[in-house]
C-alpha cells in the first residue's frame, strides 16, 4: 500500500469493525483490479454499484459482501479456488465487529477507528504532554481525568469510558502485546487528577509498568528546555502486515487525524527520535518518577 492510500488526512476514517483487515482486503482489491487495467466505473457497473463504492471498498471504508468480493474477483480474473477462498476468508474478518463495538454508543466514529488500528498494532509511540496516556492510567485516575474531561455526563457514561479505557490497556499485556514506547513530558505527571492518593498510585503503576519488557517509558523533564515535542501529544501506530504503512495519530476536540503519507510519518519520528534520545534513560525516568513520588 503506497503513503495516502488510507485516505486518513482527513478528520474521518472508518468506523467499527475490524479496521485493519477491511483496509488489507479493499488494497488487495484495487491491485487485482488495476491489474487486469479496469476502472472504477467499470468494476462498479459489475456489481450494480457506483464508482464511489468501489473507491469506499478500496479504502476500506465500507463494509463487504461476500456477493460482491465473488463477482470483482471473477472479473479481476482470479479463477484460482484458494486465491479467493483466502479473500472470501478476509471479508468474514473484515466483517467481525470488533470488541468495542458495545461501546459504540459513547464511542465517536473518529475514536473507533483509533481503537481498531491501536489493538491491530505491533508497535506504538507516544509522546503525551497533558495528562498520563490512556494506556497506562490507572482505574482512579482515568475516573477523574474522564470526569473533568465530560463534567455533564452521567455518571454511568464516564463509568463506561473507563471501562473502556481499562479494556484497551489489556493489548499490553496480552501474549501477543505490542511493543509500547511512550514519552510522558513531566508536565503530565505533575498536573494532579484526583487526590494524592490517586496520583500516588498512578506514579507507582507507571514505575511498574515501565518495568515490563514491551514497555519503554521516558520522562522529558522541565529542566531540558525547549526540545522537538513542540507541535503536542501525537501516536505512532505500526502493523505487522507488511502491506499497511505507519499511521500517525492526531487527536483534537471533536475530531482526529490519521496521516499515512511517507514525509508526514518521518517528520514525527524524527521528533519522537529526538525526544527519546533528549529525555532520560527508561532506568533514569524511573528515577525521576520515584522522586515525583516522594514529594506526594
Amino acid at each position: 500500500m503506497t503513503a495516502g492510500d488510507w485516505g486518513f488526512s482527513r478528520a474521518e476514517g472508518p468506523g467499527g469493525g475490524s479496521v485493519v483487515r477491511r483496509i488489507l482486503l479493499g488494497s488487495q482489491l484495487r491491485r487485482l483490479r488495476e491489474g487486469r487495467g479496469i476502472t472504477r466505473e467499470a468494476a462498479g457497473y459489475s456489481i450494480r454499484a457506483s464508482e464511489s463504492k468501489i473507491s469506499r471498498m478500496e479504502l476500506g471504508r465500507v463494509s463487504f459482501k461476500a456477493r460482491d468480493v465473488e463477482d470483482l474477483l471473477t472479473l479481476y480474473g482470479v479463477g484460482d479456488e484458494a486465491e479467493r477462498g483466502q479473500l472470501l476468508a478476509l471479508v468474514k474478518e473484515a466483517n467481525l465487529a470488533g470488541w468495542w463495538h458495545s461501546y459504540s454508543d459513547i464511542l465517536p466514529g473518529w475514536f473507533q477507528t483509533y481503537v481498531g488500528l491501536e489493538g491491530a498494532a505491533s508497535l506504538i509511540r507516544v509522546y503525551e504532554v497533558q495528562f498520563v496516556h490512556g494506556l497506562l492510567q490507572t482505574e482512579a485516575y482515568a475516573h477523574a481525568v474522564v470526569s473533568r474531561g465530560m463534567g455533564d455526563a452521567s455518571g454511568a457514561d464516564i463509568d463506561r469510558r473507563v471501562a473502556l479505557r481499562l479494556d484497551r490497556q489489556k493489548a499490553l499485556v496480552s501474549e501477543r502485546a505490542p511493543r509500547f514506547e511512550v514519552v510522558l513530558d513531566e508536565a503530565a505527571l505533575r498536573r494532579p487528577y484526583g487526590d494524592r492518593a490517586v496520583m500516588r498510585g498512578q506514579l507507582e503503576h507507571l514505575i511498574e509498568m515501565s518495568e515490563r519488557p514491551n514497555v519503554r517509558l521516558q520522562v522529558m523533564p522541565f529542566s531540558f528546555g525547549g526540545h522537538s515535542g513542540e507541535s503536542g501529544s501525537f501516536a505512532l501506530l505500526r502493523f505487522p502486515e507488511s502491506d499497511l504503512s505507519d499511521v500517525v495519530y492526531l487527536e483534537q476536540l471533536t475530531s482526529a487525524l490519521y496521516l499515512d503519507k511517507r514525509e508526514e510519518v518521518t517528520q514525527y519520528e524524527n521528533v519522537m527520535k529526538g525526544l527519546q534520545e533528549d529525555s532520560p534513560t527508561p532506568s533514569a525516568s524511573r528515577d525521576v518518577l520515584r522522586g515525583l513520588l516522594q514529594l506526594i
